[in-house]
């Protein structure tokens, strides 16, 4: 069995093991269509989605669409967005808006090479865009998907793109946009960052992780 198989099996059961405990995954952030999932994905960088969440109603009422974005400037749309962070989100949600208008006829594209064209917008936000608003695979990989995944021992890439290319040589295509979810709900509720909660952990006996900490106690 090559390395790549044995990898792919522990993926596998893995997968089944997260499935079973998250069964009803979705995005945490709320949204109704491409656009709105777009500037939310946007403000949600290093900013919690229930911060996002309680901005975005106000936002979105105001700047209904696309066009509507477009045509404001960023100085009238921070004031909405301020408690999300960076003045720079403004202004890059305002250009990537303008941007679609005149390059893609006011439709967010769905197309990794083109909405990453947009200002503001890297893999990860294309990818939640693709996975969520046009169920098209992609594996979004946010902080929680880097530090579960390579505790589980899926990957071992210490950056965010050869993490991403790991976990799409490993886990299944059809499996991608369900398990990026996945892996951020176990981020979030058991594999916390400063203090995974490894006692009540139903993947003690397949992680990496939790197999040197117990290695390392009994030394």
């Amino acid at each position: 069995m090559s390395k790549v198989q044995s990898q792919r099996g522990n993926a596998r059961l893995i997968l089944a093991k997260l499935a079973s405990e998250y069964p009803d995954t979705r995005s945490q952030l709320d949204f109704s269509n491409p656009y709105q999932l777009l500037v939310a994905t946007m403000l949600s960088a290093q900013c919690t989605d229930k911060q996002v969440n309680k901005v975005t109603p106000l936002v979105f009422d105001t700047f209904h669409d696309v066009q509507s974005m477009a045509a404001t400037r960023s100085e009238t749309l921070y004031p909405y967005v301020k408690s999300c962070g960076f003045a720079s989100k403004a202004g890059n949600i305002v250009a990537a808006c303008r941007l679609i208008v005149s390059d893609f006829g006011g439709q967010v594209p769905a197309a990794m090479a083109d909405l990453t064209r947009l200002p503001g917008v890297g893999r990860k936000t294309a990818s939640v865009v693709l996975a969520n608003a046009f169920d098209i695979p992609a594996m979004p990989v946010d902080t929680h998907v880097f530090r579960v995944s390579r505790r589980l021992g899926l990957a071992k890439g210490n950056t965010a793109e050869k993490t991403e290319q790991e976990l799409m040589r490993v886990v299944p295509q059809e499996d991608w946009n369900k398990a990026h979810h996945w892996l951020i709900y176990h981020g979030r509720r058991v594999c916390k960052a400063r203090r995974p909660l490894c006692e009540n952990c139903a993947l003690q006996a397949l992680c990496v992780y939790y197999g040197e900490e117990q290695v390392s106690a009994s030394e």
